[in-house]
């Protein structure tokens, strides 16, 4: 059975559904590649599916361990390379609500790393990922 389905709704707009929940997303082609901008692009759920796969698996080690990181945000940069086009860097910013034991935020940081999305990626696209803990 497929994971996803998704239809070409033509005006370089997509539109997936996760097949086992229903849940639906558009994707529209960015301004600087014809496009509208007017929702995510597909390279924009890449840079979107590496910052959720980290902060799900830091929310496990999170539960496991007992360290609560509601609250925790990222704030994620995706930038562009050319010949070919093609996602050169993502930058995400991790911004926790607490200042965490050196302990915790290694355990943190450990488990982001681990993301599969993170290993999936092309070596060529530099993941430059910054943790930053309330004071």
């Amino acid at each position: 059975m497929a994971t996803v389905e998704t239809i070409y709704m033509g005006g370089l707009r997509t539109e997936a559904t996760h097949v086992q929940s229903g849940t639906k997303i558009v994707t529209d082609a960015p301004t600087d590649n014809h496009g509208k901008g007017e929702s995510f692009s597909p390279t924009d759920l890449v840079s979107a599916a590496l910052g959720s796969c980290m902060m799900t698996l830091m929310g496990i080690a999170a539960d496991t361990h007992g360290i609560n990181v509601d609250g925790t945000r990222l704030s994620i940069t995706k930038v562009m390379a050319a010949d070919p086009r093609r996602i050169g860097e993502i930058v995400i910013d991790v911004h926790f609500p607490s200042a965490y034991e050196p302990k915790q935020r290694k355990l943190l940081e450990n488990a982001a790393a681990t993301c599969p999305v993170a290993k999936t990626l092309h070596p060529d696209c530099k993941q430059t990922i910054r943790y930053f803990y309330a004071e």
